[in-house]
C-alpha cells in the first residue's frame, strides 16, 4: 500500500484480525489465486470505505454482510461511491457463505468471467456493476 496513510493501514489491519465466520470461509477460497487465478486482497481502502474483498485487477468488490445491512441507506451511498468510482459490488448474505459457498464462488466467478454484467437486487444477491463512462 504505497503511500498509504498509517492510519489507514492501522485500520485496515485491524478490519482484518476482526472478520466474521462468513468472511473467514470466503477468504480461504479467495487467497493465493484460488479462484480462477484471480486475486483478492482483504480490507482495501476505497476513498473513505474498506472493501471486505477486492480484486484490483478486475475493481471487483464482495461485501458480506450480516442483518444490519437490511436495507442499509449507509450501503446505498456506500455502493454509489464505489460503482462511480469504477468499481463493482457484490454483496452476499453472511447465511448464504455460511450454508451455500459453491454458489457464491460461481457466481464470483461469473462476474469475473464477465457472464454476470446486468444490476442484480434480489433476496440473496445484489451486484451493482461499475459506472462506466
Amino acid at each position: 500500500m504505497r503511500g498509504s496513510k498509517p492510519k489507514t493501514i492501522a485500520r485496515a489491519r485491524s478490519l482484518r484480525q476482526s472478520d466474521n465466520d462468513a468472511e473467514d470461509k470466503l477468504w480461504k477460497e479467495l487467497r493465493d489465486r484460488r479462484l480462477n487465478g484471480n486475486k483478492f486482497v482483504r480490507q482495501m481502502p476505497i476513498g473513505p470505505y474498506f472493501a471486505d474483498f477486492a480484486c484490483r485487477e478486475l475493481r471487483l468488490v464482495v461485501e458480506i454482510d450480516g442483518s444490519q445491512h437490511a436495507d442499509s441507506r449507509r450501503d446505498g451511498i456506500r455502493d454509489a461511491f464505489m460503482t462511480g468510482n469504477g468499481w463493482s459490488v457484490v454483496r452476499f448474505w453472511n447465511v448464504d457463505v455460511l450454508s451455500a459457498l459453491p454458489s457464491v464462488l460461481d457466481t464470483i466467478v461469473a462476474i469475473c468471467d464477465g457472464r454476470l454484467v446486468e444490476r442484480v437486487e434480489a433476496m440473496d444477491l445484489r451486484f451493482f456493476p461499475a459506472v462506466r463512462e
